[in-house]
């Protein structure tokens, strides 16, 4: 703790973008001259263990939950097949709106490996859609779901020949039901659990949230938070996809600023391997308004012990931030060792070559990279290293 202590108090006095962790290079939060998004994809870099923790599943079909409880809450999600008369496509559907067209990557396990072997990858996690976890449900209806996608996740991974595994969701608008779901998956054969940023109006503040967390602090279960349901007001961010360009990375500040200002990480044991997706959204950027504010207004510190920037080792994030200056912004924050490769595969907001915008940061030694492309997450998750990248390592 008094590394990352040091190493934080270093950021906030030179600006946490600063040049502490990357020499002989511009600024990375800053724009310059001729700078553009790295897009460009690399041969991949001789790497001992390549993992992609942030990736997600949809069958292509699941049974008809509108039938069976009917829609008093809400329509229900479904698959609307055949796209355009392709069966490589589907139409993500809620009841009778078109919710996202999909392709057959997300239930595939063939088209799976194919890209995970275009692209280098050794091993993957999958995670269900958020739109499944239909927390706004009766908690029964949400648990027979949850206990469906949680069992076909794992009979999608029997497919994968060793190279995938899965996190379990749960019906969180119950916390006993979801500590009971949680524990039932993993000791089925799931990595960990994804759960959602929040539940209605409570964040990771909330009595609920920390009860959970803590339940998988005691069992040791590896919690992922990805942003969903997003904030919103007045339909300002339904336009040019807004509500996940602008509104998701939104979501994920607000999650991990409730859980320190709100005294989340005081009250949980700091065993919690906790990890936000897409990088940590807008947080690692803006940590240095949110240390100022804690820092000058004492209405702003909320009940946290400690400033923000004491809580950056209790957390990890994904690497989904898709340019550079991005990525250097976030490992300068976070450090290498607390970032591990996440593409949101296989959705078109995610990485398209996944990997490449670590392979080629030239700002990151070998052994960083090596760190950010497999070992954290390996570590992380508890996912074997074979003997033979062991030995390349």
């Amino acid at each position: 703790a008094g590394r990352g202590a040091a190493r934080t108090a270093a950021g906030l006095a030179r600006g946490h973008c600063g040049q502490a962790r990357v020499t002989a290079v511009p600024p990375p939060c800053h724009s310059r001259a001729g700078a553009r998004f790295s897009t460009a994809s690399a041969a991949p870099s001789p790497v001992p263990f390549v993992v992609d923790m942030h990736t997600h599943f949809l069958p292509i079909a699941w049974p008809d939950y509108s039938s069976k409880y009917g829609d008093a809450a809400g329509p229900w999600p479904w698959m609307r097949p055949n796209e355009g008369g392709d069966p490589g496509r589907a139409m993500l559907m809620l009841g009778e709106e078109e919710f996202r067209p999909v392709h057959h990557a997300c239930w595939d396990i063939a088209k799976r490996l194919e890209d995970m072997d275009r692209d280098a990858i050794d091993h993957q996690i999958l995670s269900s859609t958020p739109i499944l976890f239909q927390w706004h449900r009766p908690a029964e209806e949400s648990a027979d779901v949850a206990r469906y996608f949680n069992d076909l996740a794992l009979e999608l991974c029997e497919e994968g020949d060793g190279r995938l595994s899965t996190l379990c969701q749960v019906p969180l608008q119950d916390v006993d039901t979801a500590c009971a779901e949680v524990s039932r998956a993993f000791r089925s054969g799931h990595k960990g659990v994804q759960i959602g940023n929040h539940h209605g109006p409570q964040d990771m503040d909330s009595e609920n949230m920390v009860a959970f967390l803590a339940h998988c602090a005691e069992e040791g279960i590896p919690v992922m938070i990805h942003p969903w349901d997003m904030l919103n007001p007045e339909g300002r961010l339904d336009k040019y996809m807004m509500q996940w360009t602008v509104g998701m990375p939104a979501e994920t500040q607000l999650s991990i600023v409730s859980m320190i200002l709100g005294g989340t990480f005081d009250k949980l044991d700091p065993k919690l391997d906790l990890v936000f997706a897409h990088g940590g959204g807008s947080f690692p950027y803006l940590l240095g308004r949110l240390e100022n504010a804690y820092i000058y207004r004492d209405i702003a510190r909320g009940v946290a012990k400690k400033p923000p920037s004491g809580y950056l080792e209790r957390f990890h994030t994904d690497s989904a931030v898709f340019d550079h200056r991005s990525l250097r912004c976030l490992v300068d924050v976070m450090g290498h060792e607390r970032v591990m490769l996440g593409s949101d595969y296989p959705f078109p907001l995610g990485e398209q070559r996944i990997g490449s915008l670590i392979r080629t940061a030239d700002f990151l030694t070998d052994e960083q990279k090596a760190d950010m492309l497999g070992r954290n997450a390996a570590n992380f998750f508890r996912i074997p290293i074979p003997d033979a990248a062991k030995l390349s390592a």
